[in-house]
């Protein structure tokens, strides 16, 4: 099976951190976002990783290049944006012709991609959608899902809550057959406004629900929501899990006077005393000084937080110096001039 990782997006909410660095490759832990989201591919079953981006083309095909991985990734170029759809029809030169998964980038699940395609291959349908269950469906796009027959009859955009179809959402897992290439118009479109309504109208989509995690990692909340989400995983590589839901990178280390919970502290960090890190993320070579109250907050490689800072929900960008006593509650450090 080929997949496709859609990754075209400018991750826009992340700035400034994704003014350096492509949002695929943004770290959580010791691993970047695109790494944790084809976590879920079942090894063995995956020939080709094609990954459809607009930015930070060779980033990502340099970081792709220096890993030692069990499939083949090709970094396929969009020179405009295309939309879902537009992206997904761009990779179709580079696919073996066979039922490809089709991934949204910045989505860390507990799916299982090979139960999803053993569901999928029953239903014996064009096209199939992984489907998340939500407690206010009326921010989403809803689908009309039929339990029995596993079709999705319909969508629904945004409902009012007491109108809405069901709870199931589109959980941005895609299971194609070659054929829906075929039903795609040119150029720049939406695959969930454009190709799926027509296959559900059809009786060509399936659904597949499932339970566990879902994060979109595109917000600095969310962000933060998919670093804890990977800590309750254990999904890192190197480091190690510490009290409080935290983890430490190699060379970290915490002074018995301060407290970190719900966090990550990257590699070479220094904490001095008598400081609070909570539902943070701090990556490689931050020090953060004597005193210093950080919450909430993604700060960048290389920070230099001084003592006694209160920041809460702040992103700080790579290399910044925060000056003592600095207090700050939302946006970014150091701010647009």
């Amino acid at each position: 099976m080929d997949v496709i990782v859609l990754a075209g997006g400018f991750g826009t909410r992340l700035r400034p951190w994704t003014l350096h660095t492509p949002k695929p490759l943004i770290p959580i832990l010791d691993r970047t976002m695109i790494e944790h989201v084809v976590s879920i591919l079942p090894v063995g079953m995956v020939d080709k990783v094609l990954i459809a981006a607009g930015f930070g083309i060779e980033q990502m095909r340099d970081h792709f290049a220096a890993l030692d991985l069990p499939y083949e990734v090709v970094i396929v170029e969009e020179t405009e944006p295309l939309g879902t759809g537009g992206a997904i029809a761009n990779c179709r030169e580079y696919l073996g012709g066979g039922t490809c998964c089709v991934i949204n980038g910045d989505l860390l699940t507990s799916l299982r991609v090979d139960d999803m395609l053993a569901a999928h291959k029953e239903a014996g349908t064009l096209a199939s959608i992984s489907l998340w269950e939500v407690e206010d469906p009326s921010r989403f796009g809803v689908a009309d899902f039929d339990s029995e027959s596993t079709l999705i009859r319909r969508f629904q955009e945004k409902p009012p809550r007491e109108e809405a179809y069901s709870n199931l959402i589109n959980a941005g897992t895609y299971l194609l057959e070659p054929e829906v290439f075929d039903r795609m118009p040119e150029g720049a479109f939406s695959m969930e406004r454009v190709v799926f309504p027509v296959l559900a109208e059809d009786g060509e989509l399936s659904g597949f629900p499932f339970e566990g995690h879902f994060v979109d990692a595109g917000t600095p909340q969310s962000y933060i929501e998919a670093v804890q989400t990977s800590i309750q995983n254990q999904a890192w590589i190197g480091g190690k899990h510490v009290e409080e839901n935290s983890w430490f990178g190699e060379g970290t280390a915490l002074p018995f006077t301060s407290l970190i919970s719900n966090s990550a502290i990257g590699n070479y960090c220094k904490i001095s005393e008598s400081c609070l890190i909570v539902s943070s993320a701090l990556l490689s070579s931050v020090t953060v000084e004597k005193g210093s109250k950080i919450t909430g907050c993604m700060v960048g490689e290389n920070v230099h937080i001084s003592d006694v800072c209160h920041l809460e929900n702040v992103v700080v960008d790579h290399g910044s110096t925060v000056p003592s006593g600095h207090v700050q509650s939302g946006g970014v450090f150091p701010t647009a001039d």
